[in-house]
């Protein structure tokens, strides 16, 4: 029973990911995945990683640049003016023309790997890849989240509630409440923000969704949902807010005494922000097989499996996104 039980048991080292390995590809020599493979690893880690893209789903969305550098260019168009002067019988006016604003943003490079060895392949009773593509997918996405969520929450448009002046300031009464959501939307619509397929967007945070789902107006995302799509973490509706649910919302520590946790809540409008895709380029999965590093690994003992994404995010017009800054009855980690 001994010898069964010692033969079922792993060596730790075989799941060390210090390895210098070399990922130099080795075309023609059957150790790299095939061009189907690559497309179905890249579909499914795209598939896996969608979910954690929270901060990404309302953005005006690009392309990554083919052979144009590490700049992506963002379009922002200026509204037009009211049309007050009335036509003359006969008379064809002037045309407007669109003024547009370029708006340039630098892409960087992410990603990361994890290493398998020879007798792990070999002897692990799950298919180490896919647990691995797994792994690395939730990385990927919390990553890719974060960057993008690190801009829209560096805007100068921003209300702390209950009248305070600064984040300092908040305190643990300062939890969220109805009336900021409704002086929030009520500060998008003075902006002339439009309203994304028929709403303004919250992304909240868990602690912040238990202190505002306890006002009696609340209305659960079941009770509405209807033919509506209901989108990655929604939780529900109000004021014309729907509200997005995310352990990822930004969570500050305060620079007051009391040293408070302060929540940001995102409130946001059509074309407050633009992000990179993922598709097309954006985010690939890697996998080199054992061998495949020639003398880097001259006793084929061990393969890789990674990702690696391009990604940037901007702010296009301050005004149509809202950071609402606030406390709440717990205290999270700041993120």
């Amino acid at each position: 029973m001994f010898e069964l039980l010692k033969s079922t048991l792993f060596d730790l080292n075989q799941f060390d990911g210090n390895l210098n390995t070399n990922v130099t590809t080795q075309t023609g020599t059957g150790q790299d995945l095939s061009a189907e493979m690559k497309t179905y690893y890249d579909k499914e880690l795209i598939r896996l990683t969608g979910p954690q893209l929270v901060h990404d789903q309302f953005a005006q969305k690009k392309n990554i640049p083919r052979n144009s550098g590490k700049t992506i260019e963002f379009r922002k168009y200026d509204n037009f003016p009211k049309a007050l002067t009335p036509l003359t019988e006969g008379v064809t006016p002037d045309g407007r023309k669109l003024n547009v604003t370029t708006i340039d943003a630098t892409v960087q490079q992410y990603g990361d790997y994890v290493t398998i060895s020879d007798i792990l392949d070999l002897t692990a009773i799950d298919n180490n890849l896919l647990e691995a593509q797994e792994l690395l997918a939730d990385q990927a996405g919390r990553t890719l989240d974060t960057v993008t969520r690190e801009v829209m929450v560096g805007g100068t448009n921003v209300l702390y509630v209950d009248g305070k002046t600064s984040r300092a300031t908040l305190t643990s009464d300062n939890k969220l409440k109805v009336k900021d959501i409704k002086n929030g939307v009520r500060i998008l619509k003075n902006a002339n923000a439009q309203k994304i397929n028929g709403y303004f967007w919250a992304i909240i945070h868990p602690d912040s969704e238990y202190d505002i789902t306890n006002d009696p107006d609340w209305i659960n995302a079941s009770q509405y949902a209807g033919s509506d799509q209901i989108f990655e973490g929604e939780i529900g509706k109000i004021h014309g807010v729907r509200f997005i649910e995310t352990t990822e919302a930004k969570v500050f520590e305060s620079a007051g005494a009391g040293k408070e946790t302060v929540y940001a809540t995102m409130l946001l409008a059509k074309n407050f922000y633009g992000t990179t895709k993922v598709e097309n380029g954006g985010l690939e999965f890697i996998v080199k097989q054992k061998g495949s590093a020639g003398t880097g690994d001259p006793l084929n003992q061990r393969s890789t499996a990674g990702w690696k994404a391009i990604k940037t995010a901007v702010r296009l017009v301050e005004q149509y996104g809202l950071r609402i800054e606030h406390c709440s009855s717990f205290n999270a980690k700041a993120v």
